[in-house]
């Protein structure tokens, strides 16, 4: 059926009653703005960033941990059933509520759990307003052997802090009002939170509760302990098939009608798999992973309105900890927008990132606050020519591309001539040089304290494989606007002659960089693949064929490529530790799952076989079921299992796996074209 959402994502008591396997899967919700609401199957907190909002209280990305938990007890005469786990200092985990799951699912994005507690049988969900701060967690009784109403009781627990922060209890001092027994107000300077108890009331219960233990923060070296104010409970009654539960809202008002502001959520996922269906033939019975990989990339966009573009849209990096980076955005857009049939939300991101273009290059990422744009990158702006390009072939809108096009011819004249750290063409090679002592430019752009990991001074390989497709890409759009392109094939052809330099004499690919501090850099990276996954390549062939061939063998997973080959000394097998130590192993061996797309359209082009080179994306769909359910995290360890790492996620890593497929499909499925 059209439109219909995924259901495969679930598991049973054999992992929900297993406390470490109900712990490693999480749920992610957003909701279109920057806000979003997370945490664990089990149902304890592991991240600071887990709980039920966490909304923009200072648009539109200074993100607060607003509603934390709301934990449901069973009360059937005198029994008393926790239906909940708190992890606390010292290891303690109380109660076990997390036993009494039978089962938990995603509906389209929806998270469903089954509590079952013999012939006492409950359900809970989850779900954002979408377009709204506002939170619903709702149950509802499913078996009806007892012959008399159920009460559960839910402990509203709420915060005040920034989501990257701990709880600071005496910074927190809300006043809490009640306008009537199925409402309150926690108010503070910076925002007020209203809750609302649908079918039964809220019983006054202040108090804090303090030492809930984070064993993920723990894990990644940071501050493990938490606090939330309890403001009460929730007193509901349950009755058999009727939804009941708590609303929580920044808003003044919010839709109190549980059944229909459920079904406005599931029925927007099934109009964007119906849309995405009717606009992009591919997906007419694509398989159950790639239609959630759909919905997971809606996750990402949300609103940035600017002054003169009230409507202005961006690209949530990664959940949770990332904002908006230009680099990222660019290189998500066709798979989050154009891929799924969105051209409307990519011009409207394109037109945003527009007015941000300074001296021929984008944003690394918009700060938040009153802080200056930083500009330390050397690719965003050559992958915003690569997103124009990918736009003009799905939409064919040269309207917008005539708006915009000065900006991309700024970027390439400023390229040529110089700018910001070192960035600049060679005029000997027609090469890409960029970097200055104590900067990261490239994507690989760890850096601790004064410390750049990676720093890749000189001539980047994925660079000038970048530089050489924007000059055809410009070249190619000018001529779409009846300008000479002239200039950038000149220029084409001079880069595609110095390119010829990274070819390494043995036949092993390619050097990741030229003409650095040390000379040129012969590991074995993923960087050289983009020479042959972008549109243009200044590759002959057999060229291509060994960048494959070396890639496949060196680095390539089943989640992704490695950032460096194992038989490197700096090869880190697995990504841990603290800052210190996962910084420094960040580029040095970890598995990026938004390689893989690149990986799979680079053999399509040098073997031809788009069943073949789509097989390599399959294995995701067994990720979809681990980490952050239904969605793709941002890296892997490098050594076998590939325990997923960093953000739970990410938004190239499905765009990259959702473009390449979707790309791949219609290669796989369009009749060859007829010749004479």
């Amino acid at each position: 059926m059209t439109g219909e959402l995924p259901n495969f994502i679930r598991c049973g008591r054999a992992l929900c009653g297993d406390l470490a396997q109900a712990e490693r899967r999480e749920w992610w919700l957003a909701n279109g703005l920057g806000g979003y609401a997370a945490g664990t199957v089990a149902g304890t907190l592991t991240r600071r960033y887990h709980g039920l909002l966490i909304a923009p209280v200072r648009p539109p990305l200074g993100r607060w941990l607003v509603f934390a938990k709301a934990d449901a007890t069973l009360v059937d005469g005198e029994r008393e059933i926790p239906l909940f786990s708190n992890r606390w200092a010292g290891s303690v985990v109380h109660p076990p509520g997390h036993v009494h799951i039978e089962s938990f699912r995603l509906e389209g994005r929806m998270p469903v759990w089954r509590f079952a507690v013999g012939d006492l049988v409950l359900e809970q969900r989850i779900w954002l307003e979408p377009g709204a701060n506002t939170t619903y967690v709702a149950w509802r009784r499913v078996s009806a052997s007892a012959d008399h109403d159920l009460c559960l009781r839910v402990r509203l627990l709420v915060n005040g802090r920034d989501h990257h922060s701990r709880t600071q209890m005496s910074d927190f001092q809300p006043v809490i009002e009640a306008s009537d027994p199925t409402q309150r107000r926690i108010q503070v300077p910076d925002f007020t939170l209203r809750l609302w108890a649908v079918g039964g009331v809220i019983v006054d219960g202040v108090g804090w509760f303090e030492n809930f233990d984070l064993p993920i923060e723990h894990e990644r070296g940071l501050a493990h302990r938490d606090h939330h104010l309890s403001v009460g409970e929730a007193v509901l009654t349950l009755r058999p098939g009727v939804w009941t539960g708590v609303v929580a809202s920044l808003h003044e008002a919010a839709a109190l009608d549980m059944n229909a502001a459920q079904q406005r959520f599931l029925d927007r996922d099934a109009e964007l798999l119906a849309q995405t269906e009717a606009r992009v033939p591919e997906f007419v019975g694509a398989p159950d992973w790639v239609r959630q990989l759909v919905l997971a990339a809606d996750s990402f966009l949300f609103a940035r309105p600017l002054p003169d573009l009230p409507d202005g849209e961006s690209v949530i990096a990664g959940y949770p900890w990332f904002g908006d980076w230009g680099r990222d955005t660019m290189i998500a857009l066709p798979g989050l927008t154009l891929a799924t049939g969105r051209s409307a939300i990519a011009r409207r991101i394109l037109l945003t990132f527009a007015r941000f273009a300074d001296r021929g290059l984008l944003p690394n990422l918009f700060p938040s606050g009153d802080e200056s744009l930083a500009y330390n990158t050397v690719d965003a702006a050559l992958w915003f020519i690569e997103a124009w390009r990918a736009y003009l072939e799905a939409s064919a809108d040269t309207e917008t591309l005539a708006e915009a096009f000065p900006v991309l011819q700024e970027i390439i004249a400023w390229h040529v001539a110089g700018t910001r750290y070192g960035i600049g063409m060679d005029p000997n090679d027609g090469l890409l040089r960029a970097g200055e002592p104590g900067t990261q430019l490239t994507w690989m752009d760890a850096k601790v304290g004064d410390w750049v990991v990676t720093p890749r001074q000189g001539k980047p390989v994925e660079i000038n494989a970048l530089w050489y497709n924007a000059l055809c890409s410009v070249a190619g759009l000018a001529r779409r606007l009846g300008q000479s392109p002239a200039f950038y094939t000149d220029l084409a052809a001079q880069t595609r002659q110095g390119f010829r330099r990274f070819i390494k004499l043995d036949g092993d690919g390619l050097f990741d960089v030229l003409d650095g501090p040390d000379g040129d850099d012969a590991r074995i990276r993923p960087n050289q693949l983009f020479a042959v996954s972008l549109p243009h390549s200044p590759l002959d062939p057999a060229v291509q064929q060994a960048v494959v061939r070396v890639c496949g063998r060196e680095l390539l997973t089943s989640y992704g490529l490695r950032s460096l080959a194992p038989r490197h000394a700096e090869f880190q097998p697995y990504y841990r530790g603290a800052v210190r130590e996962r910084d420094g192993g960040y580029h040095q061996g970890p598995v990026w799952a938004w390689l893989l797309g690149h990986y799979a359209v680079a053999h399509y082009r040098v073997q031809g076989d788009a069943a073949a080179a789509q097989a390599w994306l399959e294995p995701i769909r067994d990720h979809l079921l681990d980490a952050g359910l239904g969605t793709v995290s941002e890296i892997f360890d490098g050594a076998p299992p590939h325990h997923p790492r960093g953000a739970p996620a990410q938004a190239w890593s499905v765009a990259c796996v959702l473009d390449a497929w979707q790309r791949l499909e219609r290669l796989r499925t369009q009749p060859p074209a007829s010749t004479c």
